[in-house]
C-alpha cells in the first residue's frame, strides 16, 4: 500500500479533495502479522483507511507542534482538506480544538472525525460555530473500558496492588507484614456515574460479581435501559455507595464533579474508580482523602494531567494504576479505527457522518 502523500505534494490528484490524518492508525495492514485478528476479521483498519484513497488524496501534517501546525494551516499547505481523522494522541501535535485552531484550520474543513469516545479535546461549539460536524465512536469502546472498569474494582477492593509490589520485591505478600486485608466484591452497592453504553456494560459485569448496582445520569433512563440498576440522586449516590466508578464525558460541568466536598460525603473506606477522563476528579482531594482513609483504594486509567501522574498516587501503594488502556486491545483499537474511517468515508460520500456527536444531533 503507498503512503500517503504530505501537505506539499503538488501533483495533479492534490485537486481531489483532501483527507488529513492527524495520528496514526495503529491496526496495521493484512500482511502485518504483528497484531493477530480472528479470522473473521476480513480486513485491517490500514487497508480500509487505504481504500480511502479512491475517494480523496490522504495528506498528513509536517507540523510536530501546535505552533508548526498554526502555521501550516495559515500557509495554505492544507488547504483543500475536507475531512480530518484524529486520534486522541495526535493532541502533541495540534494541541486542543479550542476556537484559535478551530477559526485557523482551512475554510474547506466541514468534518472532524475523532478516533474515541471522549472527545472533549474538541470544542464542539466552536466548531459548530464554523460549520464543522464532528463524529465519535460511541460504542466500539464499551466492552473494552468495562472490562478495565472492572479489573479495577477488583484490584482496589482486594487491595492486590500492594501485594504485587511486595512479590515482585522479593517480599512475598510484605514486609514486616502481609499488606491490609481486602473486600469481596459479593454485597458491595456499585454507584456509576454516568450511564451511557460503557456504564451500561459496568453494570452487567458487575452484577455478576454479586454486587448490587445504583446509578445516576443526568437523565433517568427508562425501565429496560436501566435493567437491574436503580437511578438515585447524585448525593444519594455518594452517601451510600461502597464502589463510586465514574464513567461520564468530561465537560465544563463535569470537571472537578469529584473533589473535597463531594468526598466529605461519601463513605469511610470508600473505593473510587475512573476511566473516563482525569479531570473529573480532583486528583489533590483525592490524594488527601486517600492519606486520611476517608478512601479505602482506587483504581484509575485516566489522569489529570496525562502522561504527568500525581507523585501521590505513584507512591500510595494502595492504589492501582494502569496508563490510559482501556481501550488497548487489537480488536478494539481496529473496531475504533474502522468505525472513524467509516465516518470520514460517509462525510465524503454522503455529506453526512455516522454517529456525530450528541450536540450536533440534530445539525442540518
Amino acid at each position: 500500500m503507498a503512503e500517503p502523500n504530505h501537505s506539499t505534494d503538488t501533483s495533479p490528484s492534490t485537486q481531489r479533495p483532501k483527507v488529513l490524518l492527524l495520528g496514526k492508525i495503529e491496526q496495521k495492514t493484512s500482511s502485518d502479522h504483528t497484531v493477530r485478528l480472528p479470522s473473521s476479521s476480513p480486513f485491517s483498519a490500514q487497508d480500509k483507511w487505504q481504500s480511502v484513497a479512491l475517494l480523496a488524496d490522504l495528506i498528513t501534517p509536517h507540523a510536530q507542534d501546535r505552533q508548526s501546525f498554526l502555521d501550516e494551516c495559515r500557509s495554505g499547505a492544507l488547504d483543500g482538506v475536507v475531512a480530518t481523522f484524529r486520534t486522541f494522541e495526535s493532541v502533541s501535535i495540534t494541541g486542543r480544538f479550542d476556537p484559535e485552531l478551530v477559526q485557523t484550520l482551512p475554510e474547506s474543513l466541514k468534518f472532524v472525525c475523532h478516533n474515541g469516545a471522549g472527545y472533549d479535546q474538541v470544542d464542539i461549539s466552536a466548531c459548530t460555530a464554523r460549520g464543522i460536524r464532528v463524529s465519535n465512536v460511541p460504542t466500539a469502546v464499551d466492552d473494552a473500558t468495562a472490562d478495565t472498569n472492572m479489573f479495577l474494582i477488583l484490584g482496589a477492593l482486594r487491595g492486590f496492588y500492594a501485594g504485587m509490589c511486595a512479590l515482585r520485591e522479593g517480599h512475598w505478600r510484605g514486609k514486616p507484614r502481609p499488606p491490609r486485608l481486602g473486600h469481596d466484591p459479593e454485597g458491595k452497592t456499585l454507584g456509576i456515574l454516568g450511564m451511557g453504553g460503557i456504564g451500561r456494560n459496568l453494570r452487567d459485569k458487575a452484577l455478576a460479581f454479586g454486587m448490587t448496582v445504583q446509578y445516576h445520569n443526568r437523565k433517568k433512563l427508562d425501565e429496560h435501559r436501566a435493567g437491574r440498576a436503580t437511578y438515585v440522586e447524585f448525593d444519594e449516590l455518594l452517601r451510600t455507595s461502597d464502589v463510586i466508578s465514574l464513567n461520564l464525558p468530561l465537560n465544563d460541568k463535569t470537571r472537578h464533579i469529584i473533589s473535597a466536598a463531594e468526598f466529605d460525603q461519601m463513605k469511610d473506606g470508600v473505593v473510587i474508580v475512573n476511566t473516563a477522563r482525569g479531570a473529573v476528579m480532583d486528583e489533590d482531594a483525592l490524594v488527601r482523602a486517600l492519606n486520611s482513609g476517608k478512601v479505602f483504594s482506587c483504581g484509575l486509567d485516566v489522569y489529570e494531567n496525562e502522561p504527568e501522574v500525581h507523585p501521590g498516587l505513584v507512591d500510595n501503594r494502595n492504589v492501582m494504576l494502569v496508563p490510559h488502556m482501556g481501550t488497548w486491545t487489537a480488536e478494539t483499537l481496529r473496531a475504533m479505527e474502522i468505525c472513524c474511517i467509516d465516518n470520514v468515508r460517509s462525510a465524503l460520500e454522503t455529506g453526512q457522518l455516522k454517529t456525530p456527536v450528541a450536540e450536533q444531533a440534530e445539525m442540518s
